[in-house]
């Protein structure tokens, strides 16, 4: 026996389609509406509990960048917006700000002369420590409702779906 779900905002979207336009196959508007909205609702969630640290959703990716980098945590301007796929003046704005709240330094990059590497500073590795368990906790918390089986194939299914989208080797 199947479980009934209830109607969502989607079904809402995809019945006026389906009244105004019965000619189109919108069925691919309901998995990327439902993947839009709940991103934009869990977003808003992690939000919240990054604030808590006086932190955005960005400065964040960029600590917690560098903090996963593993110790001296410190990478190329380069590789920290490859990895926040980024540009390089979002990135240069991005740093300034962190640098400017002491979180994150430049250095001289000991085997480039003409680069620099940005690292965390002592009370960036502190603050990114203590908000990073914040947030794993915070994702248990909005992914409490889910059983352990359901997780399971929502992630497989979503990583099935990122294989399809991401160009091969990004």
């Amino acid at each position: 026996m199947g479980t009934e779900r209830q109607p969502d905002a989607v079904d809402v979207i995809l019945g006026q389609w389906h009244r105004e336009r019965p000619d189109l196959d919108v069925a691919p508007m309901g998995p990327i509406g439902r993947i839009n909205r709940c991103s934009a609702l869990l977003q808003r969630r992690l939000d919240e509990a990054f604030a808590a640290f006086q932190l955005t959703h960005w400065e964040f990716d960029v600590l917690a960048t560098l903090r996963r980098s593993g110790a001296p945590f410190r990478l190329a301007p380069t590789a920290l917006f490859s990895a926040l796929m980024v540009s390089s003046g979002t990135m240069t704005h991005r740093l300034k700000g962190l640098e400017a709240r002491g979180l994150v330094q430049r250095l001289p990059h000991p085997e480039d002369a003409r680069s620099m590497l940005v690292q965390l500073t002592p009370d960036g590795l502190a603050l990114i420590d203590r908000a990073v368990e914040a947030h794993v906790e915070n994702e248990h918390r909005i992914l409490a409702a889910l059983k352990p089986s359901e997780l399971a194939a929502l992630d497989a299914r979503l990583s099935r779906l990122l294989a399809v989208l991401e160009p091969a080797g990004d």
